[in-house]
């Protein structure tokens, strides 16, 4: 998906309504537009992430990432491991941990381990696994992100 085509609407919407004004407002409405590209862009990265959360949230299996290649996002489907080989190997688990979460975000946990068919406890090593999982590194040289982009 590219997004710059996106963008581009947006300024040229924006260059239309300020062509409405006098010249010096028309230039000015140009300089703001180039000043917002990079910021559109991100915003809309930052929504397609929201819209991979919630998607990944009403899938039974797998979750929906979003990913950058070349600056262009890219929704993927990944097929989480099978969630029952998880479950019954809590009983190996040897390490414990105690976590404290305002109870807004446990609360969301407890309906993401939901949605999905799990335990918290299964769906937190789940979630922990994939982030910490490596990936290849962006060599693009953009600063905002390095490697995958993941919800």
């Amino acid at each position: 998906m590219q997004i710059q085509g996106y963008v581009l609407a947006v300024t040229g919407d924006l260059a239309k309504v300020v062509a409405l004004g006098d010249d010096a407002t028309a230039r000015a409405g140009e300089l703001i537009a180039s000043a917002l590209e990079s910021s559109l862009a991100r915003r809309m990265q930052d929504a397609l992430s929201e819209a991979a959360l919630e998607i990944s949230a009403q899938l039974e299996q797998g979750s929906v990432e979003l990913r950058l290649a070349a600056d262009d996002p890219q929704l993927v489907y990944v097929a989480n491991p099978d969630s029952r080989s998880a479950e019954s190997n809590d009983e190996a688990l040897e390490a414990r941990i105690t976590l404290r979460l305002p109870e807004s975000l446990k609360t969301r946990v407890d309906a993401a381990a939901a949605a999905r068919g799990v335990s918290v406890n299964t769906w937190l090593m789940q979630t922990l696994t994939r982030a910490l999982d490596t990936r290849p590194k962006n060599t693009h040289g953009s600063h905002r992100l390095s490697g995958y982009g993941r919800s």
